[in-house]
């Protein structure tokens, strides 16, 4: 037996708890892994509370990250003892997920941890770190350079905005961080590492088709009109790197941008990236963002605490990463 967070769904009931399950009871895998670590991100706790239409299938494990030990193995590329992280392919949505003791999953999902860097370390970076990572890895195949002028990155007292404002200032960049928590400044400023700060409400209305050219690039982690704002208040020939939607789904801008100032819109999924690109990834968030710098940024949980992180998270009282300690 072990511990699990299980979400059920019947009769139009949803709900989500602490549960012992038999080791039988986990999905089909050619590998089997001991956690030691997940976390909560956006995606996991409108899983866990049910205010999203996250989850496929019932009953279900959420966590749609994790990083432990392999304990057994048919898949010819891990072996028992093997140290191995998982973000994306479902995981959590579809097959049983990270907030768990255990796990089997398909080993083709696996990435094995990168080089210099624990359970731990990888968990506090987690798939808001990866997207964070992807976000800032499309800013610079465009030819974004730190001379070229501040970075707007939304949502930043976020998983993903803080982590993607973190990278870019150790890389040199100037931030601009939005944020609808000015109680966050300080941190955001000394721990961070940000440069500038502005109120989300100055991008969260619509405004105009084109603005000042402000930024010379900007991470987007929240959509909607912030999104809109973003895109028009960019420089010319500039890129927009979109990875969420915690103030919406909705796109309600026009083509302005694109077409008058040849703004790029590149949308980021780390979901089902490329399994052969995701070790280069990885290894470039441990390389800008060491644990000694992600400790001040990241809080530990037990597992018997994540509800509870959930429900804090949706309603605006985690700042940074919820690391969860599964084992």
């Amino acid at each position: 037996m072990f511990k699990s967070l299980l979400i059920n769904k019947t009769d139009d009931r949803y709900s989500t708890q602490l549960a012992e399950i038999a080791e039988s009871e986990l999905p089909q895998g050619d590998v089997e892994v001991n956690i030691d670590y997940s976390s909560i991100n956006y995606k996991d706790a409108l899983a866990i509370t049910g205010r999203g239409p996250i989850v496929r299938h019932f009953p279900m494990v959420p966590g749609i990250d994790f990083a432990g030990t392999v304990s057994a193995s048919s898949h010819p590329e891990f072996q028992a003892g093997d140290k191995v992280l998982l973000t994306g392919w479902g995981v959590g949505e579809k097959h049983w997920g990270g907030l768990s003791e255990k796990a089997r999953v398909n080993g083709d999902w696996l990435t094995p941890l990168p080089t210099g860097a624990n359970s731990k370390h990888v968990m506090a970076i987690g798939t808001a770190g990866f997207t964070a990572m992807l976000c800032v890895d499309a800013l610079l195949n465009h030819g974004i350079k730190p001379e070229d002028g501040p970075v707007l990155v939304t949502g930043a007292s976020g998983g993903v905005g803080s982590i993607a404002a973190m990278i870019l200032a150790s890389m040199g960049y100037r931030v601009t961080a939005s944020t609808g928590r000015p109680e966050e400044a300080a941190w955001l400023y000394k721990t961070v590492g940000v440069d500038e700060i502005i109120n989300r409400s100055e991008l969260s209305s619509p405004g105009k088709p084109l603005q000042k050219e402000r930024w010379a690039a900007a991470i987007d982690t929240v959509g909607s009109h912030t999104l809109c704002n973003a895109c028009a208040g960019v420089r010319y020939g500039s890129i927009i790197a979109a990875c969420g939607m915690a103030q919406g789904m909705e796109l309600m801008g026009n083509v302005a941008p694109f077409i008058l100032r040849g703004v790029t819109l590149k949308g980021i999924d780390s979901v089902m990236f490329a399994k052969e690109k995701r070790a280069a990834i990885w290894q470039q968030a441990v390389q800008y963002l060491p644990e000694s710098r992600l400790d001040s940024l990241t809080t530990v949980y037990p597992l018997s605490e994540a509800i509870n992180v959930a429900e804090k998270l949706l309603n605006g009282g985690i700042r940074g990463r919820a690391v969860i300690q599964c084992s």
